[in-house]
């Protein structure tokens, strides 16, 4: 019975996780195509020049406790009170060293403006550490559907605040609205469907039994914020706004793609995997399982990201960000595997080898800076290239480990996803073939979707491809039986 639990709430945490963030790439393609249009990259790379400053402070925030938290067996209230009261008092104090830095900040990137900008901006801080430990509880208790309405809800009413801005000529200020609306609608939100709530009484005691854990995955993130905003710095520096907003938008539209998969599985993977923990070969074959589904939903929808970018750009913004073309295309071929790396972490932290996570990410940020730095008198594009090959190494980082532990076989890994890339690489060539004479760009842009998908969609029929016979069955109402 136990095991049917399991598989129902399974089944049912990547179906809203997948309605989630279905309907938010949605929402964040209406809005990012109005606003692509109204605003320029100078706008977009005030903005992204500050990204850093949030993401070292969210992930101090939040200190790796959210991880601690749901990958304990219990849930105590005393634990979840501990890390709500530690997330409000760290905000409180990063807000204001932050407001006071605000001028070195302007200073650094010689632009007078972030100083008003960022101390609005970093009001988000506050609002999100009221519900770092909702967040936790939601996803602990395996609350995807709430969550997902979290989620929509908090991006459809920061995406029209920001949209309506924007079309008002407020320029850069419409995206820092929309930023600090999201953040404080989302905690308003998890507060409300969240059935765990906080107490006075103040005790980070519990905090010690979790710190050997999340001290790790602490360490780690601060090093992976550093790494993914690293080219906003430089640029924003050395370049200009513009540049920063080229990079921010052609890596935004990857990242949002790659969104829809990750979030589908990060919404079970870890309080799944950790609930087999102690049962190996059941937990490697969710966690392959896990593997086919994504690589059946990844490369399709990334490689075809990269397939239909240029169309893409033009048609939602216009030549001005053809620069941006380049950006996403070359991240797009990193984000068909991103989701292999959020498995591999996944499966490490459910056993509990937080250690393992942090010395992978530190190597892999440690070549990022090398490699960066080598190539910084070459050019944009070489440093790009090189920063994504290193996330590759990664990942063969995390395999070694990962097979050491659950007997995982790289070759098993090869043979789980290997079919779905050769189909996928099999069907936008067949598509092109098909399309190349097609001069209309709008014509060409929709026959390449609808062409790819009919062929894509065709041969995994004929191949009685088992995790496309799963995922049709699923949307019948029968069940996505995810775990065997």
């Amino acid at each position: 019975m136990a095991e049917e639990t399991l598989k129902e709430k399974t089944a049912k945490g990547l179906f809203w996780g997948g309605v989630s963030n279905g309907v938010q790439q949605i929402l964040n393609l209406v809005f990012g195509i109005i606003l692509l249009r109204v605003l320029n990259a100078g706008d977009y790379g005030m903005v992204g020049m500050l990204a850093i400053f949030m993401g070292i402070a969210s992930t101090i925030q939040e200190s790796g406790f959210s991880a601690a938290l749901i990958n304990m067996k219990e849930f105590r209230h005393e634990d979840y009170n501990a890390v709500f009261w530690f997330s409000l008092f760290v905000g409180v104090v990063i807000y204001i060293i932050l407001f006071w830095a605000a001028p070195l900040i302007s200073w650094f990137y010689e632009k007078p403006e972030l100083t008003n900008l960022s101390r609005f901006l970093f009001v988000g801080i506050l609002f999100g550490g009221m519900g770092i430990a909702h967040n936790a509880a939601l996803a602990k208790k395996l609350m995807v559907k709430e969550k997902a309405k979290v989620d929509i809800m908090a991006l459809l009413v920061s995406g029209i605040v920001g949209v309506g801005l924007a079309l008002n000529g407020f320029a850069y200020w419409g995206l820092a609205v929309q930023s600090v609306t999201y953040v404080g609608v989302s905690t308003l939100l998890r507060w409300y469907y969240c059935p765990w709530k906080p107490s006075i009484n103040i005790n980070l005691s519990p905090l010690k039994n979790m710190f050997s854990f999340s001290i790790k995955l602490f360490l780690t993130n601060i090093f992976w914020q550093i790494n993914i905003n690293v080219f906003s710095i430089i640029l924003g520096k050395f370049y200009n706004s513009k540049q920063v907003g080229y990079y921010s938008q052609g890596n935004k539209w990857t990242v949002m793609s790659s969104t829809v998969i990750v979030g589908m599985i990060n919404s079970v993977a870890q309080p799944v995997l950790t609930q087999m923990s102690d049962d190996i070969e059941r937990q490697r074959n969710a966690f392959r399982k896990m593997m086919r589904f994504g690589a059946f939903v990844s490369f399709p929808l990334m490689l075809g990201l990269a397939f239909v970018g240029k169309e893409f750009l033009l048609i939602a913004g216009g030549e001005k960000w053809l620069p941006s073309v380049p950006f996403l295309q070359l991240f797009s071929l990193w984000g068909s595997i991103y989701y292999m790396w959020h498995l591999y972490v996944n499966i490490l932290i459910a056993h509990g080898k937080s250690n393992i996570y942090m010395w992978g990410m530190l190597l892999v940020g440690l070549l990022q800076l090398v490699a960066v730095g080598l190539m910084f008198p070459y050019g944009i594009f070489p440093m790009v290239i090189i920063y994504i090959f290193s996330y590759f190494i990664g990942l063969l980082f995390w395999h070694y480990h990962v097979k050491k532990i659950v007997g995982l076989g790289f070759f098993m890994v090869v043979w789980d996803i290997i079919p779905y890339l050769l189909i996928t690489l099999g069907t936008f060539f067949l598509t092109w073939s098909i399309t190349f004479k097609i001069d209309n760009l709008y014509i060409l842009f929709v026959s390449k979707i609808i062409i790819a998908t009919i062929i894509y969609t065709l041969i995994m029929w004929n191949s009685n491809s088992i995790i496309f016979r799963e995922c049709m069955a699923y949307l019948k109402l029968d069940k996505f039986f995810f775990i065997k």
